[in-house]
């Protein structure tokens, strides 16, 4: 390993060096390809395309697992058909310069690899636009259909190549499943490629044919200024989005605060929660999402009383049965953002007081039959619960706590979880004890961490990270 310089795992490292030496064979093979266009390109022109893919690259669009978008995508289907395949290869992998290049979050390894698919992917869809053009008179196709035949394999070929080097490498850097991140990340992209594969031909017939002062460069950036408008009302989707979540956020911040008994409550279940969910295997995006899920597992409390919430004494049976409708409540609460919710996380908030033997609520779940998830943060909520105690009884001891999970283990609790609960706290983390929780406590993510945006550009790198244990603060 060189010293002072960043290594990604040595899985990442050589899947992007595999990514690398088939680029070097893609390139050898297309420089044999015989030039399907029949457009005469000049110097400028390559210059022209090559400031489109640089400023293209420089406006991506983040996704979950750290990964983004862009409208290189567009860019390079048009210039599959206007350029020789090798050359229109070369142009994303010499000026696809990320905005972030050159910051620590940014390695060197995360540029070489975006690159390197960019061009990869580019070439697979130049091979297929000169397949298809190649075929023109054996399938005896008008030339308009024969080109909107052609850019929609070469559109095919990008999606295939550009997501496959995306997920593999999410799933090498992260441990998640090649599954959940083509469906979470990807399974909705496919469609919206090949719905804009002909605007890369348009882009490209745009330039050939100039409509505005003898040059096609003012069509093609006026048509450019297009795209970027519809990327702008996005990220204004996305701005609302989060204000909302930030709402959220506050909400749970003010019901933790109202007693000094539930001070920081959702903040321990969600550190608790997270320390149990790593132990029963969930990866590192599910991490994410079972942490926030904690975080707002209480949300419906809002609409509930503060006479009752707040109340000093025991509850009488009215107040209870009150109390008990906050996991339905708080669905209603969240309804403007259910849509953005995984279901998992909706779980949480309906099914954190399900019990393991069916006595719970609301619905009287049992055993396997409770959501995974909700089983986790209903054992961190009666941790959490149990040691912060409440005006009407006094907190228990955290070995006292740790004896009553286990004794109600296969009753209240997910024997399994229980079992591991017990594990975790014998390595003293920073949850177990309330007091020193509250001394180092710091702002866990917001649900940015989930969005999943929804967009029609090609997808580039994700940074490794790992989901090592944490002894510190959230």
């Amino acid at each position: 390993m060189l010293r002072g310089l960043a290594l990604p795992p040595l899985k990442v490292l050589v899947f992007i060096l595999g990514l690398f030496l088939g680029l070097t064979g893609l390139l050898y093979v297309l420089a044999q390809v015989p030039n399907p266009n029949s457009y005469r390109f000049e110097v400028l022109d390559v210059v022209f395309w090559a400031a489109l893919v640089f400023v293209a690259r420089r406006t991506a669009i983040k996704l979950p697992f750290n990964a983004a978008m862009s409208h290189v995508f567009i860019v390079a289907l048009a210039s599959v058909t206007m350029f020789p395949a090798w050359l229109a290869t070369v142009l994303p992998f010499l000026f696809t310069f990320n905005k972030d290049i050159g910051k620590s979050s940014y390695p060197w390894y995360k540029e070489v690899f975006n690159r390197t698919q960019s061009a990869l992917a580019t070439g697979g869809a130049a091979l297929a636009w000169w397949w298809v053009q190649s075929q023109g008179q054996m399938w005896a196709l008008h030339p308009a259909a024969l080109d909107f035949v052609g850019i929609l394999a070469a559109s095919l070929a990008y999606f295939v190549v550009n997501i496959f080097a995306v997920t593999y490498v999410i799933h090498l850097s992260t441990g998640t499943s090649l599954r959940k991140v083509w469906f979470e990340n990807f399974g909705w992209l496919w469609v919206s490629y090949l719905v804009q594969a002909p605007v890369g031909l348009l882009l490209a017939k745009a330039y050939q044919t100039p409509l505005v002062g003898g040059w096609g460069g003012f069509t093609v950036l006026f048509m450019m200024l297009l795209l970027y408008f519809s990327r702008y009302y996005w990220d204004e989707k996305v701005r609302l989005e989060e204000s909302f979540d930030e709402t959220i956020e506050v909400l749970v911040s003010a019901l933790d605060a109202k007693d000094p008994f539930t001070r920081l409550h959702s903040e321990r279940v969600a550190a608790i929660a997270q320390s149990l969910a790593q132990k029963a295997g969930l990866d590192e995006q599910d991490l994410k999402r079972i942490t926030y899920a904690a975080r707002i597992h209480d949300i419906g409390k809002v609409a509930i009383p503060d006479a009752v919430l707040l109340k000093p004494d025991k509850l009488t049976e009215e107040e209870f049965k009150l109390i008990k409708t906050h996991p339905v409540k708080g669905l209603e609460v969240l309804k403007p953002m259910l849509d953005r919710l995984p279901q998992e996380v909706r779980w949480v908030i309906r099914h954190h007081h399900e019990r393991w033997d069916g006595t719970g609520y609301p619905e009287g779940l049992k055993g396997e039959n409770i959501p995974l998830w909700a089983r986790i943060v209903s054992l961190a909520d009666a941790y959490e619960a149990m040691t912060a105690g409440r005006a009407y009884t006094r907190a228990k001891t955290p070995q006292e706590a740790l004896n009553e999970i286990i004794m109600h283990a296969g009753r209240q609790f997910d024997p399994q979880l229980a079992s591991f609960f017990e594990t975790l706290w014998l390595e003293d983390l920073i949850w177990k004890d309330r007091e020193e929780f509250l001394r180092r406590y710091t702002l866990p993510a917001h649900l940015s961490a989930l969005s999943s945006p929804s967009g029609s550009e090609p997808a580039s790198a994700t940074s490794p990270t790992s989901s090592s244990k944490r002894r510190g603060p959230l």
